[in-house]
């Protein structure tokens, strides 16, 4: 009786348990703060006009960054990343259709229907149209 009483004693959640956890945190603060350092002291200091440019991909950079930009781009984009999460939610359909039989086809079928009355929504409001 008095072994099992021990061992539960010592399965508890203690301070102890979280020890290593803790340590390995504090190693990778040391490294992070160490290289970061040893970058700054070691690394190369001088500024010139051609380091402080800024770099765009090889392309000259011109005029203001702070230019209008179109809403229709943020509206596809933004529609984009909509239509892409919805399509995640068919791959877990597609591994399990067979254990999900007539019920999980059924749900997916409604699935489907409200991304189609979605997309015709949007093709309706002219969202995807560039000319106007």
């Amino acid at each position: 009786m008095d072994f099992f009483l021990l061992q539960a004693a010592t399965n508890a959640n203690t301070a102890a348990n979280y020890f290593p956890i803790w340590l390995q945190l504090l190693f990778a603060a040391i490294f992070v703060v160490l290289t970061l350092g040893a970058t700054h002291l070691l690394g190369p200091k001088g500024k010139t006009a051609d380091k402080l440019e800024t770099f765009a991909s090889g392309i000259e950079s011109h005029g203001d960054a702070r230019q209008p930009v179109a809403i229709k781009y943020f509206l596809v984009a933004i529609l984009f990343v909509l239509f892409d999460v919805e399509v995640i939610f068919f791959y877990p359909y597609a591994i399990n259709f067979r254990g999900l039989g007539w019920n999980g086809f059924m749900a997916v079928l409604m699935f489907v229907a409200f991304f189609l009355c979605g997309f015709i929504y949007i093709i309706k409001k002219g969202a995807l149209n560039w000319e106007d």
